[in-house]
């Protein structure tokens, strides 16, 4: 029985010591990424404080809209880790979105990141499918100057609606949100999805599938 309770209080102190040496906020000013590091970590390894300059807290050309003479009509101009490297493990980035008329952002999910979105021009149909077993659409048409929010990981998507062209910018809850396309996962992916499993999965002719996947 005394053998029984050592274990259990030594189970206990060990925890404790675990719950208690977790800190969940910076436990130094800032952790500038240093991609040449060969280091594998959660986020990317931090370069010598010694090192940082100005420049890795900076970005520059978020007033130019991006190209969007593309077949989706739209372009997006991302300010994540990778273009502000002092934004490693801070746990918030942002992006640029410009539209062209009746452009469109493709259902697509953030599976690291909450995304707020701000209409600075134009109109713009916006909405997110919850998960199962509702699959509900919850959608509204956003004027300049009205804000929109995805919940982390669900669908979402964005499409131009006015007579012009239309810009957004949007904030997300992680320095690397991630994101994952819909249409582009499914049938692009490398290899690709077997065709049965497509094809039973949309309950649709295999042929149906093939032409999808030569699309990406």
């Amino acid at each position: 029985m005394a053998s029984h309770i050592l274990v259990i209080v030594s189970f206990l102190a060990i925890a404790c010591a675990v719950v208690t040496s977790f800190e969940p906020s910076p436990l130094q000013d800032f952790c500038v990424s240093d991609p040449t590091s060969s280091a594998r970590v959660n986020g990317l390894a931090c370069l010598d404080s010694k090192m940082v300059q100005a420049n890795h807290f900076s970005f520059s050309g978020l007033h130019i809209p991006g190209n969007t003479s593309n077949a989706l009509g739209s372009a997006v101009t991302p300010v994540f880790v990778g273009q502000i490297p002092g934004l490693n493990t801070l746990g918030i980035s942002m992006a640029r979105i410009d539209y062209a008329p009746w452009g469109l952002i493709p259902p697509h999910s953030h599976p690291r990141a909450t995304e707020i979105l701000t209409v600075l021009e134009g109109r713009l149909l916006v909405g997110f499918v919850t998960s199962n077993p509702d699959n509900r659409l919850i959608t509204k048409v956003l004027e300049k100057g009205d804000v929109f929010v995805f919940p982390i990981g669900l669908v979402h998507f964005q499409r131009n609606v006015g007579l012009g062209s239309a810009f957004s910018i949007s904030s997300l809850s992680s320095q690397n949100p991630g994101v994952l396309l819909v249409a582009n996962t499914l049938f692009g992916s490398t290899p690709s999805i077997p065709n049965d499993i497509l094809a039973k999965a949309f309950q649709v002719d295999k042929s149906v599938v093939e032409k999808l996947q030569a699309q990406f």
